[in-house]
Order: structure tokens, then sequence, then C-alpha cells
């Protein structure tokens, strides 16, 4: 059926037509299982594959199918003309066999008529050069135009598909600024100049806020105010941080936008697929998270990565930490290898059940992948997907319908919590500040020493809530703060609080140093943070590349250093070699009722780990019980039972004593039990009364 609809429509919000269903209904989907899911494109297959996949679909499994993510140029082939004949069959046959959809708005890439029309709504780079069609995400976030057509779009698949009852879930756009997360365009500028006069007020305040008496930058109005382009020089680096921080509100703008015009349609949860992962750095999700009735993530092993299934954990438990600790949707993973790395590793026997068993075991009530048919054509036509080229005759079918079964089976997971005694302080603003350029060394990259403590904190079995920077510490006896260079002090003042009321905290070097403008906070280093830990810092001395400087316990450092003034604090460990012998590299501060520590250093991986022991020895914690080297061990509980998830990511057997009924096998296990390498094990118990 093709419909003519008037010219597109503005961007104004309308309040929802009822209240949104509950969250919780797009993870359990009405199914005994948790959801297991997958990416679908139709558009790319004729109407015989669509029903033998529709087919294969129940027989794997699947319970929720996104589909029109990229559907666009389908669904709109002429401005303003839409045709939903296919999109209306596919829903239809999801529908009857059924199958929830998550609809996507379309909205993601645009249609060659909309750039041939409009080429103005294209992305500019940094230096001022425009990219053009031909891959995805080909629009300026801040266009007007752009967002005109693309509400439109989403105006007519909402009026259309709002009270179907198959569309379980809403899909904004995909990965929102995967590709154009920043664009350098003159509707940027004006836009960034929109923004920073709500920001900011008056040009005089924006003009203490960017520190512009420095090299002659003083503005006289907004007009003159430009985005960060490229330079011949250093940039202003408040400039840039506040650039940052409009693009990511850009896109929730459109976010918003989009949700604004389904609500008048439907009353199902809204989300769009976050992208918490080690070479995503543009959004800051904590400001994302009160828009979405579902948090949801993609995430993709990084063999880029020393320890990719880490940062998967990482990732995992930062995707529970936006969903406030609730029950989140994994929304992409893979099967096997990707496309888009330098070297794209096919996972081993054992691997993909092992990383979707991670996501599970830390907070995840729902599992989908990218994507279902492997495409035959198209720059992502070698990426892995669960129906694969090989077709049905192949083992990783067999995994994949193995893997449905046991998600199955995990159903009676639904709504349990993972609880941690640890937090990490994780902020992607501070990012932004903390990697700019003319910083005291460019060989310190934040997320490289976030990853590093999180590690140390895995390799003990220690399960880890990360927490946005103020985030209430009650429920927590130690908070891990890696390098915290931009912070603000009603922040600061949150960790001082948990230590004051007996919490223990770890601060690393370059923390405290700058407020929310990034202006130094002067009198000594580390800034914020000089009290609650007792020392005063002069000046940073970061040590040339290669240079190595033994420490007075036996371990070594590299990186950084800092010759660390004890005030109140007393020295756990010094440096014994290098211009800083004798002085202090970790600290620690009795303040209050609890303990402050302070590393002031790069320790080498034994060293930070047992640094990390001794913190959380002092406070009470300990790993879990069944840890051993390369068995990550994640426990989630409601109040009848305890879920250990047991994940062998070691090339050599490991044994447990953990007894319950095993969900992977369906059998029960009691006394001693092995785990193969690369195994997996998740086992049922019920909780222990006192």
């Amino acid at each position: 059926m093709t419909t003519t609809l008037p010219a597109p429509v503005g961007d104004a919000p309308a309040a929802p037509v009822a209240a949104v269903e509950p969250a919780e209904s797009a993870l359990g989907l009405g199914s005994t299982g948790l959801a297991f899911g997958c990416d679908y494109n139709p558009e790319q297959w004729d109407h015989a594959t669509w029903v033998e996949d529709v087919r294969l679909m129940r027989e794997a499994g699947i319970t929720i199918v996104a589909i029109n993510v990229f559907g666009w140029s389908q669904v709109e082939p002429r401005p303003g003309e839409y045709d939903f004949t296919a999109l209306d069959t596919v829903i239809d046959l999801l529908h009857g066999a059924g199958i929830a959809v998550d609809l996507g708005t379309g909205t993601a890439s645009t249609p060659a008529w909309l750039t041939t029309m409009h080429p103005e709504v294209l992305p500019v780079t940094v230096d001022g050069t425009t990219r053009f069609p031909g891959g995805r995400q080909a629009f300026c976030p801040a266009s007007p135009i752009y967002r005109r057509y693309a509400l439109a779009l989403v105006e007519a698949t909402a009026a259309r598909y709002g009270d179907h009852p198959a569309v379980r879930l809403w899909h904004v756009s995909n990965e929102l600024g995967c590709h154009n997360a920043r664009c350098w365009c003159d509707v940027s500028a004006d836009a960034f100049r929109t923004w920073l006069r709500a920001r900011h007020g008056s040009i005089e305040a924006l003009n203490t806020a960017w520190g512009t008496a420095f090299w002659s930058q003083r503005y006289g109005s907004f007009d003159e105010v430009l985005p960060p382009r490229l330079t011949l020089s250093t940039g202003n680096p408040a400039q840039q941080i506040d650039f940052d921080r409009f693009s990511s509100d850009t896109l929730l703008e459109h976010h918003r936008a989009e949700t604004a015009v389904i609500r008048r349609h439907s009353t199902k949860p809204v989300t769009t697929n976050f992208m918490v992962a080690a070479h995503i750095t543009a959004m800051d999700y904590w400001s994302w998270t009160g828009d979405m009735d579902v948090i949801a993530n993609d995430h993709y092993l990084d063999n880029r990565l020393p320890r990719p299934n880490v940062e998967l954990s990482f990732a995992a438990d930062t995707t529970r930490g936006l969903a406030g600790g609730a029950p989140w949707l994994l929304m992409e993973h893979s099967t096997g290898a990707v496309n888009w790395q330098p070297r794209n590793l096919a996972k081993a026997p054992g691997e993909m059940l092992r990383n979707t068993a991670a996501h599970i075991a830390r907070g995840a009530d729902g599992v989908c992948f990218f994507q279902w048919r492997a495409s035959v054509q198209g720059s992502e036509k070698f990426h892995s997907a669960l129906l694969p080229h090989a077709g049905t005759d192949s083992q990783g079918w067999r995994d994949v319908v193995a893997l449905g079964a046991l998600v199955d089976r995990l159903g009676e997971l639904r709504g349990s919590r993972v609880t941690a005694d640890v937090a990490l302080v994780f902020s992607w603003e501070n990012q932004w500040a903390a990697d700019l350029e003319a910083h005291p060394t460019t060989a310190v990259r934040y997320l490289e020493q976030v990853h590093a403590l999180y590690t140390a904190l895995w390799d003990l079995g220690v399960t880890v809530d990360v927490v946005a920077p103020g985030a209430p510490l009650d429920d927590h006896s130690v908070v891990i703060v890696p390098e915290l260079y931009l912070v603000r002090d009603e922040h600061a003042a949150v960790i001082a609080d948990h230590v004051e009321r007996g919490g223990h905290a770890l601060v690393t070097f370059f923390s405290g140093i700058v407020d929310e403008q990034d202006r130094v906070r002067t009198g000594g280093y580390p800034g914020a943070f000089r009290e609650v830990l007792g020392i005063r810092v002069d000046e940073f001395q970061p040590l040339a590349e290669g240079d190595v400087v033994e420490l007075s316990d036996g371990g070594t450092a590299t990186t950084w250093s800092e010759p660390v003034e004890l005030l109140d604090a007393a020295s756990i460990v010094d440096y014994a070699t290098g211009p800083l012998a004798g002085r202090p590299a970790v600290t620690r501060n009795d303040h209050g009722a609890g303990s402050a520590w302070y590393l002031s250093t790069v320790l080498d991986d034994a060293s930070l780990q047992s640094l990390v022991q001794k913190v959380l020895a002092e406070a009470g914690v300990h790993g879990d019980p069944a840890t051993a080297p390369g068995l990550e061990v994640v426990r989630r509980r409601d109040d009848e039972h305890e879920w250990v998830f047991l994940l062998n990511h070691s090339d050599r057997t490991v044994q447990h004593h953990e007894a319950g009924h095993e969900l992977v096998t369906d059998q029960a296990v009691a006394g001693v039990t092995a785990i193969e390498p690369g195994g997996t094990q998740i086992i049922r118990t019920d909780r222990k009364r006192s």
C-alpha cells in the first residue's frame, strides 16, 4: 500500500497518549525465557526468504526481532510518499509466528533523494571537508532539514504501527553518533551558539568559563563563536569540552524529538541502542538515561585490546550502572567475527556462549545479535550472523540453536539483580577533558587507567558497580576513582563524605585537578581531593618513554610520578629509584571514620592488584571464593535463589565446589565440578537463610 502524506512535519514535542507500558514488558516479551533476538534486514531478501527466515527463527528460539532500522529508502522511496507494503508483510509474518517486533524508526541513514535535494544536511569534519553518502549516518545531527524529514518518517511509521500488537519496543534511529557524533558545519556552528547562550547566559559568562583572556580569544558576542575547528596551534580546551557536551546533547535532543512523535501514537516502551565500548567516547550516556524506557547496549569484542573479555565485563557493568542496577537489554553482539577491525578474529568454540553469559551474568535480561542472516552484499557481508553463509548445516547454526534453548531456560533469572560492594567512578565527560592535548604527557589515556583498575578487581574476583561522579555511595564499602581529572566540587564532596562516614576510597593520579570549566584548582594538586587524601603535590613529573622506577615494596612504575608531600597521610610505598627516590608513591590517610588512599604513578599489573587488594581487605571486601585465574565468577540473586555464573576464559580445566542445578547442561552438580577450557556453567542454588 502506498500513501502520500503532507510535507514533513515539525518537531514540537507532544504528551504521550497514555502511560508507557512497563519497561519489563520489553524484556520479558510475554515468554518464559529471557529475550533472545536479532537485527533483521528483510529489504535485502525476497519474500520466499522472509518465510524461510521466520521458520528458522522459531527453530532458533528467537523471541524479538529488530526491523526497519535502515528502512528509510524502502519505506519512503520518494519525498513524502510512503510504501509500507513490505514492512506490513514482514511484521505480520513475525507476529503470526509469535515473535515480537522491535520496530526501528528508520532514520539512521538518509536516502539518496534527501542528500541530493539537500546536500547541506551532509556532515562536515573538523578540517572543514564534507563527508558524502555511500556509507551510513550521512547527516549533521543539528540539521533542521534532516530533523524535519526524519520526524515526518517517524510520524508516518508510528501512526501506522503505534498500536500493532506485534510491536513491543520502539527503536529510535540506530547507534546514534556512531559515525557522526560531531559535525563542524555552519549549521552546527549556529546550533552550538544557541546551546552556549542557554548554558552560559551571557557572552561575559562564556568568556569567564572559557578563559578567553588567554591568547586574545575574548569574544564580543556569541555571533563570533565557532566550533573548535582545526587550528594551527593547540585550541581552547574549555571550548572543546563544551562542544563535546553540545554534540552529545544534540543527539539526545534528536532522540527526544523522535520519541515525542512516537508518543502521539503508541504507549510501547521506547529506547535506542547505546554503544558502551572502548572505541566509542562521544556520548555522555549518564545524561541520557532518564529518557530511556529500556536501557539497551550494543557491544562487540574489541580484539585490539589486550584482554577483550574483561572490557566486555566492564561494558556490561557500566550498562547495568546506566540502568540503575535494573535489568537491561543487550541489543547487539556477534556470533563470531565482526568486519570493522584491522583483524577480524573468529570466536573460538564456546566463546559465543561465554560472551552471552557474561552479559546476562552482569544484568542483561535479554540478548540480541547483529544480525539474523549474513548479508551477501554491502560492507557488512563478512560480519558474522546467527544464520551464516554456510546455512543450517554448520556448527555455527547448531551453536545458535543450543544457545536459544539455554536463554529460554534462563528465564528464571528475569528481574534478579547483581550486587557489589565496590563502586568504580567513570565519566565520559572526564574522558573528553582528561585526554585533551597540551597535558603533561600524551602517554596517559583515561580509559586505559580505568581498565587497569577494573582488570585488577576482575582478577581478584570482585564484582563492581560502575557509577557516575556524584552518584550515591551508601551501598558500597569501597569507591575506586581512576584519574578523575575533571570533577565538580559537589561530586568530589560525595567521595569525601563517603570516607568521612567510614567508607574507603582509592584515588589515582591526575584527579581533582580542574572544575567543570577545565579551570585548574590552585593551591596544590590533587585539588578537589587534597583534604580527604591528606597530601599536596606541587608539580607533575611524567617519566620519559621507557623509564621504569623501582618501588620500596619491590614493584615497579612507569609513565607518571609526583613529588607527594605528606600533610596528614602516611606513606605506604615509596619510590626507591629515579628522581623521586625516598618520596611517597602510595599514601593512606585516615579521614573521619574511613580511609583514603592515593596512587601517584602507573604500577605494574601485579603491584596494582596488590594495592587494590590491600584497600579491599581494610574494608572487609574479598573476592568471590570460587575465583581462580582466568575464571570469571558473577552472582545474580533474587529473594529465593542465587545464580552463579562461572566462565572459564583460560586454556586449562578449572575446578569448583558450587552445588545446585547447572543450567547449561540442565542437570544437578555437587562436590568437585570441573569446567573445561573455554567452558561455561550457570548454577542455580537456594539462598541461604540466617
